[in-house]
């Protein structure tokens, strides 16, 4: 029995017949709906036909849910609105489980289910409108599910009906991607929701990688306990990620109310029980992931209690590792946590961070095509027939380094051939439903452990078990084999999924196949087959290298340290380590990182600058692994001249013979380069390791290690520069004098190191100079005169000697001539006789 006055409540039906115009008029719209309108429950049911008159036509209808949490739970309260089960009129599909009847017309599925199934069938015969919900979150499945729907109504299907819903969402720029299509918006209920600044009376430390300050998850419990304490109804508490609800959960132990956990990995039944409400009238308080932004009511919460932090992907493509790691909460993203609040009735919101900050929260959330790593999409667009997404209608195209890295890791594992366009190999894969690595692992490795010890292993790593697992993946396997937790439920469930892709179906007849070896060796194999990149050797002390070049360690107290090679599946590294860390991964042996990792595997001569000399061997290496290496006494003269000019750029031209002139030599070309440039070259060392061949040939092809540069004479090399095609090289000692004639008779030497040219000289040896003396020419820079006493010490500095002799020398005079009485001071310094000698004794 059809529960009419619950749907005539929900406050999207007003928007229903605008809805229903713009699909029939565009067959494309975007229906902006807040939280609780009934966007997710109501639209689907209206456009499937099953709540109007019985003569109205029924359509099939497709609802793509993120998650698993929601496509349960919005296929079930349509079914209760229906007053059936789910399975009947409306079902679901997620990854492992399919409730769906002969009668079902409205289906909700994961939107990774959706990709599948698009792929499998591009028509989506039978289908005749597809409803893309919470499409603001910009998850990678979710776009590109949104591209290939764009596509087909393009090519093959023009009637399909598209829908786009959200409740806060960029409603412009879906329009635009819609082909521009209308936007409906319905008004959501009007139960106010009160916000209470609640940060921290401590600093905290903010987010780094996956840690967040415990310091902040005790204040969050405390907030709690506030919260129960002001406020009635139930609690709804926002946290990042598992680790962190178990943390809080802990801490909320003694409270007055029942404390459930709601997340990813949460079994389906503790779900439905959150989601069904209290049934003994009890308070309680949900500790929940952002999985509970959106899509889903939870009875009875009028309070909302946010940490601020979300989970986002983030990719090191140069090193191969993916993560989640913790950041601020979007703008978007709060106030879908804030409106969980005023679902029911009037709420309060209760945000661990102050108002000040909240202004500098970022808008949207991180779209995942922006952030993840992108081999899944590769080879779903590949799959599609466009292998460089050029094609595909997408809010934010793929960046372009790291599509290429995900093209480059299809490459290497079969699933794509030299063009971008997708193998036999990669069909299979993608139809498996698995990240590639994992599918590689699965079909390459299941020859050779057994289909079903293969599958164990690669659902291990398709969802990483709880930490209380450990570190060591042949240890956590045997964890899961006899565990009865959730976790292992769920592994359980995706085993057998696994077991029957790779053998088609015939788990009971050969699936176990070969079986070889320990469940250690097959752990490690499975791992190494899926990231050849991060097959480790020891370099002592728990320290590991990846053939990807990225240091690892494994932690203290690890069962893994210690392993002369491992297979490691997880490790994250966060920004200011030198080191990834190792959360997961397997003991293997050479010959394993050799069979798993041979398409890395290089062999030759290296020449290279290495602790201050050229070094030749003949190495081969796993990535940057060494295997092993011998001596090379004939290198190549071209690999050496490469090791040379490497040392060179590393520990600068200091490595060659500088004697006096050739420093002076250096500080007069770098004088005129800076004050007249032309052809005077640039001697910096950023210039000079440029060109080397313009300077150092022919005597730096026949040095062969660092000795021969420090016999080769920089003065000499860098004569070379000089511009002698002009023939302005003749000028220097013209422009750039070494030494400069005083009235004395003394040439003095000019110092061109400084940003003047210095000329030190005792001051009587300048008697009778009017002018300071001058150099580069018609320049006409000044040097600067240090004038020294009869002692050699610093007397007066002066660029200006007409001046310095008519009001500086007088004070100077009256300092000096008592202690230098032999001394001539005249009294007309610019008349006198420069000399270099004393008076004449009386």
């Amino acid at each position: 029995m059809i529960r009419h006055d619950v749907l005539a409540a929900l406050p999207v039906r007003t928007a229903v017949p605008a809805l229903e115009r713009a699909l029939e008029e565009h067959g494309c719209a975007v229906l902006c709906a807040p939280p609780g309108t009934g966007k997710t429950t109501l639209v689907p049911l209206v456009l499937a036909g099953l709540l109007g008159p019985s003569d109205r036509p029924v359509r099939r209808v497709i609802v793509a849910e993120p998650r698993r949490i929601a496509a349960r739970a919005a296929a079930r309260r349509m079914a209760w609105l229906l007053g059936e089960r789910a399975g009947e009129r409306v079902g679901f599909t997620v990854r492992g489980e399919r409730v769906v009847g002969r009668a079902t017309v409205v289906e909700v599925v994961t939107t990774g289910v959706l990709l599948q199934r698009l792929q499998r069938d591009p028509e989506l015969a039978g289908v005749d409108a597809v409803i893309l919900d919470e499409c603001h979150e910009r998850h990678l499945d979710a776009d590109t599910v949104a591209a290939f729907l764009l596509d087909v109504r393009a090519t093959l299907r023009p009637g399909l009906r598209l829908v786009a819903a959200s409740a806060t969402t960029d409603a412009a720029g879906w329009a635009r991607l819609l082909d521009d299509a209308p936007v409906v918006v319905t008004d959501g209920v009007s139960y106010p929701v009160e916000t209470v600044w609640a940060p921290p009376a401590a600093p905290v430390r903010p987010p780094h990688g996956m840690r967040v300050d415990p310091a902040l998850l005790t204040h969050v419990a405390s907030v709690v306990r506030r919260a129960l304490a002001e406020r009635d109804g139930d609690v709804l508490c926002f946290l990042p990620g598992v680790g962190e609800i178990g943390r809080v959960a802990g801490q909320l132990a003694e409270v007055s109310a029942e404390v459930l956990q709601v997340h990813g990995r949460a079994p389906a039944a503790v779900q439905d029980a959150v989601l069904a409400g209290s049934v003994d009238g009890r308070r309680r308080v949900v500790l929940a992931t952002a999985v509970a932004e959106s899509s889903l009511t939870v009875p009875g919460v009028r309070i909302v209690v946010d940490a601020g932090l979300a989970r986002e992907p983030r990719t090191d493509h140069a090193r191969g590792l993916s993560a989640l790691t913790t950041v601020r909460v979007s703008q978007a993203g709060a106030g879908q946590r804030a409106g969980r609040a005023g679902r029911e009735a009037p709420g309060t919101v209760y945000r661990c961070w102050s108002r000040g900050e909240d202004d500098r929260l970022v808008r949207f959330p991180s779209p995942e095509i922006k952030v993840a790593d992108l081999a899944s999409f590769a080879l779903q667009a590949a799959c599609w027939g466009d292998p460089s997404a050029a094609g595909l209608a997408l809010l934010d195209p793929p960046p372009a380094g790291a599509l290429a890295a995900a093209r480059s890791v299809l490459a290497a594992i079969g699933a794509v051939d030299t063009d971008g366009r997708v193998t036999a190999r990669g069909t299979r894969m993608a139809g498996i439903g698995l990240h590639p690595r994992l599918a590689r692992a699965l079909l390459d490795g299941a020859p050779e452990v057994g289909a079903r010890r293969a599958a164990e292993v690669v659902a291990l790593l398709s969802e990483e078990p709880p930490r209380s697992y450990g570190d060591d993946l042949a240890a956590a396997w045997r964890a899961a084999r006899r565990g009865g937790d959730a976790y292992a439920a769920r592994w359980r469930q995706e085993v057998r999924r696994l077991t029957s892709a790779v053998t088609g179906g015939g788990a009971g007849t050969g699936a176990e196949g070969p079986g070889a070896g320990s469940d250690d060796a097959a752990a490690g194999l499975i791992a190494a087959l899926a990231f050849p990149e991060r097959v480790a050797r020891a370099r002592g002390a728990g320290a590991y290298l990846m053939v990807s070049g990225t240091g690892a360690e494994a932690a203290d107290g690890s069962g893994l340290r210690g392993a002369p090679w491992l297979a490691v599946a997880v490790a994250d590294r966060p920004a200011t380590a030198v080191s990834a860390r190792i959360r997961l991964a397997a003991v293997i042996d050479e010959d394993t990182a050799r069979s798993a990792a041979g398409r890395l595997r290089v062999a030759g001569e290296e020449v290279r600058w290495e602790d201050g000399d050229v070094v030749a061997r003949r190495v081969e290496r796993l990535g940057a692994v060494e295997l092993a290496a011998r001596a090379l006494k004939s290198p190549a003269p071209e690999l050496v001249r490469a090791a040379l000019l490497d040392g060179l750029r590393r520990e600068g031209p200091e490595l060659l013979r500088w004697t006096r002139e050739a420093r002076e030599l250096r500080e007069r070309l770098g004088f005129l380069h800076r004050e007249l440039g032309g052809g005077w070259p640039d001697v910096s060392d950023a210039a000079l390791l440029e060109r080397p061949d313009a300077w150092l040939e022919p005597e730096l092809s026949r040095a062969r290690r660092r000795a021969d540069l420090g016999r080769l004479d920089a003065g000499q090399a860098l004569r070379r520069l000089l511009p002698w095609a002009s023939g302005e090289a003749a000028r220097l000692d013209e422009l750039a004098p070494e030494r400069i004639e005083v009235p004395s008779g003394s040439r003095v030497r000019v110092e061109y190191g400084g940003p003047q040219p210095v000329l030190a000289v005792k001051l009587q040896e300048l008697f009778g100079l009017r002018e300071t003396p001058r150099v580069a020419g018609d320049a006409g820079v000044p040097v600067l005169v240090h004038l020294l006493s009869p002692a050699g010490r610093p007397a007066a500095v002066t660029a200006d000697l007409a001046s310095f002799w008519q009001d500086g020398y007088r004070a100077v005079r009256a300092e000096l001539r008592g202690r230098y009485p032999r001394h001539p001071w005249p009294e007309d310094p610019s008349t006198a006789v420069a000399t270099r000698r004393l008076n004449n004794r009386r």
